[in-house]
């Protein structure tokens, strides 16, 4: 299985990391070609992969490289065209979230997927973590009861390592609700399916672009809260947090925290569930808020397995992804709404 790599930065090093445990365990994954406008990104990916290929621009590597999978870990406004130029070369793309920033973006790649015959999967990781794992098997099995509510945070310092500093530019990155946020509305949406309604709270940098959202939402029965945050200080270390009501315990999870998950029970009992990763590595190699490889190795690795087996992507296929922007996308303008509006009184 050729593999290549465009973005060699913080999400892209993740991802090659990952890959590089995934080829000293599986005989078929090679990594072959690699990408990045830096220099000094790209001699660090390359370290790892001798043997592949370097090419300066992905679309040089698209373009040039006959390969089974390729990892678009680009700047978000960079996904859709890099994923539709890659699919139109009969490659299955794996493409980090964001999958795009706009409506027409969406169209494009859905009509892209159609026409190669070819398999997409978004890199919403959330849906590979174990926490959170167990979270949906308690909502979906109900061995605690039914669902009543969810609370969700992830809260992060500003985002300070962008190349070009393109996180601080909202039409590149869609600001903190699609760059960040969408984290937990693509999971809440995982879980629960489309919200019958949802009320937005936000603030924004001086800039004028929204670093805090707070999302309400309605689900049926159940009522759900969502917080994203880039602060105004870098020097805020990253969080994600969920706190779920059920009828008969609550389960909660602290990212911050070892063990990260506990279940507390209505009968007054407390649970630590034995959580058990595919694998179980640590890094800071990527220098970004992502230490933590095992469930970047559990979404790479379940990939690599669709296009092996032929078999269709279920757990964050392109239409998921897609659904997941254009949900964002309607919170982003709401948010926009609200900080005008307010600022206006």
């Amino acid at each position: 299985m050729r593999i290549g790599v465009i973005g060699c930065g913080g999400m892209g090093t993740t991802h090659y990391l990952s890959l590089k445990v995934l080829s000293e365990k599986e005989d078929d994954v090679e990594v072959v070609a690699l990408s990045d406008c830096r220099k000094e990104f790209l001699d660090k990916a390359a370290s790892y992969f001798p043997e592949a290929a370097t090419y300066e621009y992905g679309m040089e590597l698209i373009e040039k490289e006959q390969l089974d999978i390729v990892h678009i870990c680009l700047p978000s406004y960079l996904h859709a065209e890099h994923a539709v130029k890659a699919l139109e070369k009969g490659m299955n793309v794996l493409v980090e979230k964001p999958v795009c920033l706009t409506e027409e973006d969406c169209q494009m790649l859905l009509e892209a997927e159609k026409r190669s015959g070819k398999k997409v999967m978004v890199g919403q990781v959330v849906r590979s973590f174990e926490e959170y794992k167990y979270l949906k098997e308690a909502y979906d099995t109900e061995k605690f009861g039914k669902l009543k509510s969810i609370t969700m945070e992830r809260i992060s310092g500003d985002v300070k390592w962008g190349f070009e500093d393109w996180f601080h530019n909202e039409e590149k990155s869609g600001s903190v609700v699609l760059d960040l946020h969408v984290h937990d509305l693509d999971f809440l949406r995982y879980m629960l399916g489309e919200p019958d309604s949802f009320q937005v709270k936000a603030s924004r940098f001086e800039s004028g672009m929204i670093n805090h959202i707070i999302t309400e939402y309605e689900f049926g029965d159940v009522f759900a809260t969502a917080e994203g945050i880039w602060d105004e200080s870098s020097a805020m270390k990253f969080h994600a947090a969920f706190r779920a009501h059920f009828e008969d315990a609550t389960i909660e999870f602290n990212g911050a925290q070892s063990p990260s998950l506990t279940v507390y029970k209505k009968d007054g009992t407390v649970e630590t569930p034995e959580l058990k990763a595919e694998y179980e590595g640590e890094s800071d190699v990527a220098g970004i808020n992502v230490s933590n490889l095992g469930p970047y190795y559990t979404e790479i690795k379940y990939f690599q397995e669709c296009v092996r087996e032929d078999k269709p992507v279920e757990v964050a296929p392109l239409i998921e992804g897609v659904r997941s922007v254009q949900l964002g996308i309607k919170e982003w303008n709401a948010a926009k709404e609200y900080v005008n509006t307010h600022e206006n009184k």
